[in-house]
């Protein structure tokens, strides 16, 4: 679709030839002759671009330019000047005005403005639409009382640069929490490294961390910067900090207290400006204890605590989670949109999910690339759920005709599944007719395996 600019300019010979000429270039164009007039274009449809003279009657182009930046999602400007100055030039450019171009016309000039201003909207558009995608894809979900709490103690403690440690089990979401805490801080447009500490061999983990020079040690052909280096003036987020070595502590706690870093083979320290927010799944406080991770460095860490509850812990936010990234890996395959019926949702609450919401995400993706009906139905899940589904109701019955429901209902999906929902077996398995296992598994609101 081609760029819509339009012309705002008392003179028709003006208004006429500059829209001939960008026509000619494939743009879109509407002209006016007012400020007024302008103000009701923009009120009718989008414009990429305004070219705008500054000198109309009424109502004159800065007085126009700043009711359109007033204006929700306002067009990029350009002004137009036979008489311009420097302060008309610097009073449009802090009222929002992309450039100034002064008459007479140059034609080269003004296709050239006008392309870096589309080109500059362009980016500008790119930018938000990233962002927008960024935001959503580090989105913490869940309406349960802990994830309300979680993103209460990210809001509060981001715009600081208290140092963070974050705790859960593997799975739970610590570096989305991390990512979540960088992008509210005042250091969002900084890097944000991340280290796993665990993934790194013992004999490269130093390197990784403080960078090398060449030649420091067998292998190192070439200079290299380290981590902390990396994350000057962002963030470091040390993943797994309670698998970091004894020796790589000590470096670490030497660089929190000083500030600097000093790559291997190097008597040079440079200063660094990092936030560091570290995440684990161990006890740290017993890893003590076993003089397996320094004290002093722990309460270096620890500064501020976080800790990131369980799946089985917030089992209300399991649909949440199940139905996004439903939504997100059906859009990223181009698959037609699914949903879980209200029987596959109940066996997903029933299931701890060891994995936490990790394995919850995994489960999804090979339900989108693998299930070929629109709707999930208890049928579609794999074994392991079945088998790791809680037998211990994950709410109270207010009947006892609804608990020997519920407890008949996960009785007739475990045969089933033992079975492998072959009908004629599960219900030999249950001592019932054929007929009767269909009429029993629609009154118990179990899906066949072939709709």
């Amino acid at each position: 679709m081609p760029a819509t600019i339009l012309i705002v300019d008392d003179e028709i010979g003006i208004r006429q030839s500059l829209g001939a000429l960008l026509r000619d270039e494939g743009y879109e164009i509407e002209a006016v002759a007012s400020g007024e007039e302008c103000l009701e274009q923009i009120g009718r449809r989008n414009f990429d671009l305004i070219l705008l003279d500054v000198w109309l009657k009424k109502m004159d182009g800065l007085e126009t330019l700043e009711r359109i930046q007033q204006r929700e999602g306002a067009p990029m400007a350009v002004m137009i000047s036979g008489h311009g100055n420097i302060e008309t030039a610097v009073r449009a450019t802090k009222l929002g005005a992309f450039d100034f171009i002064e008459k007479p016309l140059s034609l080269e000039k003004i296709v050239l403005v006008v392309r870096n201003a589309l080109d500059y909207v362009r980016l500008e558009s790119e930018n938000r639409r990233l962002r927008a995608e960024l935001e959503e894809k580090h989105q913490i979900l869940g309406n349960s009382v802990p994830m309300k709490a979680l993103r209460q103690q990210i809001a509060l403690t981001a715009p600081t640069n208290g140092r963070v440690l974050i705790y859960g089990e593997s799975g739970t979401g610590k570096e989305l929490v991390a990512r979540a805490l960088h992008a509210s801080s005042l250091r969002e447009a900084m890097p944000f490294v991340e280290v796993n500490c665990a993934a790194i061999p013992e004999e490269l983990i130093e390197s990784e961390m403080f960078g090398h020079r060449k030649g420091s040690f067998t292998g190192a052909s070439e200079d290299k910067i380290g981590k902390f280096l990396k994350a000057d003036g962002g963030t470091l987020f040390l993943d797994e900090v309670g698998d970091m070595s004894l020796k790589t502590q000590s470096k670490v706690l030497r660089v929190l207290e000083e500030q600097r870093v000093e790559p291997l083979g190097s008597n040079t320290p440079v200063t660094v400006d990092v936030r560091v927010v570290a995440a684990t799944n161990k006890k740290l406080e017993e890893e003590i204890g076993r003089n397996a991770f320094r004290e002093d460095l722990f309460y270096r860490l620890n500064v501020i605590p976080f800790y990131v509850p369980a799946l089985r812990d917030r089992v209300e936010d399991i649909p949440i989670l199940a139905a996004h990234f439903l939504r997100a890996f059906c859009e990223e395959y181009g698959k037609k949109q699914k949903e879980f019926s209200s029987p596959a949702v109940d066996v997903l609450l029933s299931y701890p999910w060891p994995g936490n919401v990790r394995e919850l995400k995994n489960l999804v993706e090979r339900l989108v690339i693998i299930c070929p009906s629109p709707r999930i139905e208890p049928h579609h899940l794999p074994p392991e759920i079945f088998r790791g589904a809680s037998k211990s109701p994950q709410k109270p019955y207010e009947s006892l005709q609804e608990a020997r429901s519920a407890y008949e209902r996960e009785f007739v999906l475990r045969k089933l599944e033992e079975n492998r929902w072959n009908m004629t077996k599960a219900a030999q398995a249950l001592g019932l007719e054929r007929s009767h296992l269909y009429r029993k598994m629609r009154t118990l609101g179990i899906a066949p395996a072939r709709e």
